[in-house]
């Protein structure tokens, strides 16, 4: 039986309360675990919060059932008696894991026997037959929520998408001049919401108002591979961003607080589906929009300024941005939805006044601090 009152829309959440526990569980283990398996795929952003997703149902729906404090989202309680939640969950990230990266295999059974292996010597009496009733039913979830999923829309994939050539439509950029991607996520059923229209934008501003021409001389000033009037911070952020995924950002952020405030493994569980979740519904709903309006780039809007109307925006056949530009349409902007959704997710679980760092691996010994 599925029942989606785990999460109404991706921001409706409930607060939990805090908990004594302190030490890291297998649920963080195995989220670090994920994010260091999105890193080695080298997944594009949306794909990895897909995954992610699947990762942390699977996770929350083992531990949801054999210890029912809450909802559960696709997979009802059904495991035997005495089972091993922490086994649960260890096996439910592991077949999760190891269906959508199965090249990564190896390294995920050594995890796996490393995790098992340190259930059986912690002290904590789990005996064999705990072990094994958890590990039937981690894998069982698994495989009902990675099956459940498999129908959603994300393969076949569609053909290429090549946008338009009129003026103000996105067409594929340079250097790499790739088709569209992702144009399924337009489409693809959506994990929370109750269509991936739900929360659809009004569109970007006309070539021709002012409000167009302001955005678009900021970008060619301030977005200039050689700007010089942006700082060195500027920069800095800018990179640091554009060097991990939402998921990664966010799921150490939701990690690192939720060891400040001594969360439970129970409740770690839930919140990292409920922030992986509303942030794949987040790209679905933002992809929706993109392939609706199918905007162009500034890479393109700048090099054909002369042909959107508007006397206040002057062309610069040679700009270049200071990224690479994503291969994808404009609006809206597909980091900042996901993180703005991920950022209410935290302040509604434990306040705005949260302070928490963020890292990435793309920028080792980078840390910066948000709240």
């Amino acid at each position: 039986m599925k029942t989606k009152s785990l999460i109404a829309t991706s921001l409706a959440l409930v607060s939990l309360a805090s908990s004594p526990s302190s030490r890291a569980d297998v649920v963080t283990d195995w989220n670090h675990i994920m994010l260091a398996a999105l890193v080695t795929a080298n997944l594009s952003p949306i794909v990895a919060d897909r995954a992610a997703a699947i990762v942390q149902t699977s996770v929350y729906d083992a531990v949801n059932g054999i210890q029912p404090r809450y909802a559960p989202y696709h997979v009802a309680p059904g495991a035997l008696p005495g089972a091993s939640v922490r086994a649960a969950v260890v096996e439910a990230a592991y077949e999760a894991l190891v269906k959508l990266f199965p090249m990564q295999k190896p390294a995920f059974d050594v995890q796996w026997a490393a995790s098992l292996a340190a259930i059986t010597d912690d002290g904590e009496f789990e005996d064999s037959e705990s072990i094994a009733r958890g590990l039937a039913w981690g894998q069982s979830v698994a495989d009902a929520i990675v099956a459940w999923r498999s129908m959603d829309g994300f393969t076949p994939p569609p053909p290429p998408f090549l946008g338009g050539t009129a003026v103000g439509q996105w067409r594929p950029t340079p250097p790499p001049f790739l088709p569209g991607a992702g144009p399924q996520f337009a489409y693809m059923t959506p994990w929370a919401m109750t269509s991936p229209a739900q929360f659809h934008p009004a569109g970007p501003p006309a070539l021709t108002n002012d409000a167009y021409a302001a955005d678009f001389n900021e970008v060619k000033l301030m977005g200039s591979i050689g700007s010089a009037a942006r700082t060195a911070d500027q920069t800095l952020f800018a990179r640091f961003w554009a060097s991990d995924s939402p998921v990664g950002f966010w799921d150490r952020a939701a990690v690192a607080v939720g060891a400040a405030r001594h969360t439970t493994l129970s409740e770690n569980a839930r919140l990292l589906a409920l922030l992986n979740i509303a942030m794949a519904d987040a790209n679905i709903a933002c992809w929706e929009a993109k392939y609706t309006y199918v905007f162009w780039r500034p890479i393109t809007a700048i090099r054909l300024a002369d042909t959107d109307g508007n006397p206040a925006t002057d062309l610069d056949v040679t700009w270049t941005p200071l990224l690479i530009t994503p291969a994808f349409p404009e609006y809206p902007g597909g980091h900042s939805t996901a993180s703005g959704v991920a950022a209410a997710i935290l302040a509604a679980y434990y306040g705005d006044d949260t302070a928490f760092p963020l890292e990435s691996p793309g920028m080792p010994g980078v840390v910066r601090y948000y709240s």
